[in-house]
């Protein structure tokens, strides 16, 4: 979560820029997006879906697999960087923040969102989901937990001690926040995937293709080549066995409903 306007502000111009690289780094993100429709169809929407909306859409790799899980439905695409909505095509686009969606209430059959809802304040942005589901509708929520970049978090205590990761809020959080904005949690799921590079530098690079590299309070500045050295030799001790860095992503899963 983004505590500050500034923070927020931070991250939407580091996913501005990131666009033109966000497809082919995005390895992590597609898995998710897998794992997502895979929720959303064991728990699909129970009442018929003529308008759904992907908030957080990125560059729109979702939308494909919502209008042909969903045929006739009107495909609403929101995020918060215009460089991502820059590349999309067909769909009706909107540049929104998740924790003020500039929708009507009770206007959405179904909303989904991969890998969005991490920089947002989960009451808020629960309570904007509840507020624009109709009756009946539901939500697919893909987000992150707090051991997400536990890696890069602890090489970086060995460097200094700013905070150079964000707060994950964990999967309690979640669904208290669900269901606090009155929305029935229908599943909850929570498991791992990983980033692979052969190198530090190339496992940053990836991180930063993404637009993700702006997710600690601390200054952006580049270290210094002895502070670089540490971070390095601190990583070094996550290696796997076949040569690979790894960076965690604490993958939370959601299914919700508005109650009728």
């Amino acid at each position: 979560m983004l505590d500050t306007r500034a923070a927020k502000a931070q991250v939407r111009r580091a996913f501005h820029r990131a666009a033109p690289t966000y497809d082919r780094a995005a390895q992590v993100q597609r898995e998710v997006c897998a794992r997502l429709a895979a929720l959303a169809a064991a728990h699909a929407c129970r009442r018929p879906v003529k308008r759904v909306l992907d908030a957080g859409c990125g560059t729109g790799h979702a939308l494909d697999r919502l209008a042909a899980t969903h045929p006739g439905a009107q495909l609403l695409a929101l995020d918060f960087a215009p460089g991502m909505l820059a590349r999309i095509s067909g769909h009706g686009r909107i540049c929104g923040d998740l924790e003020h969606l500039p929708l009507a209430g009770g206007c959405l059959d179904a909303l989904w969102s991969s890998l969005a809802l991490q920089w947002c304040a989960p009451d808020r942005a629960l309570g904007e989901i509840a507020r624009v589901l109709a009756p009946g509708g539901t939500a697919w929520l893909a987000t992150l937990g707090p051991q997400t970049l536990h890696e890069l978090r602890a090489a970086f205590r060995a460097v200094d001690g700013a905070a150079h990761v964000i707060d994950f809020h964990p999967l309690e959080t979640w669904q208290t926040a669900a269901e606090t904005a009155g929305l029935a949690v229908r599943a909850l799921e929570c498991a791992p995937a990983w980033a692979l590079a052969p190198d530090l530098r190339s496992l940053l690079a990836g991180i930063k293709a993404i637009g993700a590299h702006s997710v600690g309070s601390a200054p952006r500045k580049p270290l210094g080549r002895a502070a670089w050295r540490t971070l390095a030799a601190q990583y070094e001790g996550w290696r796997r066995p076949d040569g690979l860095l790894p960076a965690t992503y604490d993958v939370i899963l959601l299914a919700v409903e508005r109650p009728q």
